[in-house]
């Protein structure tokens, strides 16, 4: 289903041909983010991101856009905490366009100094952006207690002091160290041929030496007791992020969890959106989320409550949280979790820049890709006990950390309410 090359410096290129299509999309990927960086220059992976949008040696940043906006595609990109990534989606016939902006920009970026200064204030506003957002800024709280004093549990954006401190030099020394072939990945899905996305890919990188493969700092998750984050803040609603430490990327545990994930609050029908919205009516956003990192993850609940009732919420939720490691779960509810994750990966997978990003994300982090058809096996040989085995694993009440932002004071009584059961 999937074809895939390695170049003679370490380049690789994944592709999936879509017959049909009329679309393609092409992703280059680089094995860095917010993790290979420091505390000095946190921030520095996103910072670069958005550099290789203000022009290269080929195109100008307006030139960038035009590009491919005027055929009826779109171009974007993102930083994670181990992984960036260039993308562009547009019509099958612009395949070539498509690769060679996304190549030049990585290759020959101008990160001319006034740009430099122009993003950095750009930046510096995203930031105050986020932390005026309590439902977003929420998770930077809670990751600074999943991994306290740890690069990963610091923001990808970075700090005010951090930001400020990075100069063009810095831009550029990082961009030569990361940016190499050991670390790129290039991906491609919709109708195309895998052997010319091949060549276009030796045409614009093959003169690159290979560089060395990335690495960072392995987590530490050492945790004796729950642990809270109290932010105040005078917010309509109190908004809040718990999260328990729990399975890294490739963990064999990785598909019971998914579907604990759907039972507890993927969906609309989950046991939480139906215990803390539906019947209680004590949040109107409640779900939950997972985290999968290289060496580490997390599982997460978050929700947005009334402020009056959080107290009240906390308990439901730790409730339902303590009931899921003790009770089986029942043959009808781990039917339709399992209905529901197959059904939405189907789904997905329909789309080529949803297939592009399955593809090129799971290659340049673990270097192989999980096909549809091994998926389904995996996920029908999950048993409903593996879920309760897995809850149990996860659901500790000295694993617990909650970050809360809202116009509480009364710490102290919240944490004594972290408790299962």
């Amino acid at each position: 289903m999937y074809k895939k090359d390695k170049l003679a410096n370490g380049l690789r290129v994944i592709t999936n041909n879509m017959p049909g299509r009329e679309s393609v999309s092409v992703g280059i990927w680089i094995k860095t983010g917010g993790r290979y960086e420091t505390v000095v220059n946190k921030g520095i992976s996103h910072y670069l991101e958005h550099l290789l949008f203000k022009g290269t040696k080929k195109y100008s940043c307006r030139k960038l856009k035009e590009s491919i906006e005027g055929v009826g595609g779109s171009l974007n990109g993102f930083t994670s905490e181990e992984l960036t990534c260039y993308l562009v989606k547009l019509p099958r016939q612009y395949l070539g366009q498509g690769l060679d902006i996304l190549s030049d920009m990585v290759i020959n970026p101008l990160l001319p100094e006034a740009e430099v200064e122009k993003e950095r204030t750009v930046i510096l506003e995203e930031l105050k952006m986020y932390r005026d957002l309590p439902q977003s800024y929420v998770y930077d709280l809670l990751d600074e207690l999943l991994w306290p004093k740890q690069i990963l549990g610091m923001s990808v954006i970075g700090s005010v002091e951090s930001v400020n401190a990075i100069k063009r030099d810095d831009l550029r020394q990082y961009l030569s160290l990361h940016y190499t072939p050991a670390n790129i990945v290039v991906s491609a899905a919709g109708a195309l041929s895998h052997d010319k996305v091949v060549r276009m890919a030796r045409k614009d990188f093959s003169h690159l030496k290979q560089g060395s493969v990335n690495t960072f700092v392995a987590a530490q998750e050492a945790q004796a007791q729950p642990q809270l984050k109290l932010l105040h803040k005078d917010t309509e609603q109190t908004h809040i992020a718990m999260g328990f430490h729990s399975f890294k990327r490739e963990d064999p545990l990785k598909y019971a969890q998914a579907l604990l994930h759907i039972i507890l609050g993927a969906n609309m029908s989950s046991r939480l959106f139906n215990e803390v919205r539906e019947k209680k009516g004590l949040a109107y956003e409640i779900g939950t989320q997972v985290k999968r990192f290289d060496d580490t993850g997390a599982f997460l609940v978050h929700a947005g409550i009334d402020n009056h009732k959080v107290s009240k919420a906390l308990r439901v939720i730790l409730k339902e949280l303590k009931k899921i490691t003790v009770g089986q779960v029942s043959a009808d509810e781990f039917k339709r979790a399992k209905e529901f994750y197959l059904g939405q990966l189907e789904l997905a997978l329909e789309d080529t820049m949803d297939h592009m990003l399955w593809i090129g994300e799971s290659t340049a982090a673990l270097d192989r890709v999980h096909t549809l058809k091994e998926v389904i096996k995996k996920v029908n040989q999950v048993r409903r006990e593996d879920i309760r085995h897995t809850s149990r694993i996860i659901f500790q009440e000295n694993k617990i950390n909650l970050a809360m932002i809202g116009p509480l004071k009364e710490e102290k009584s919240i944490i004594k309410e972290l408790r299962l059961g």
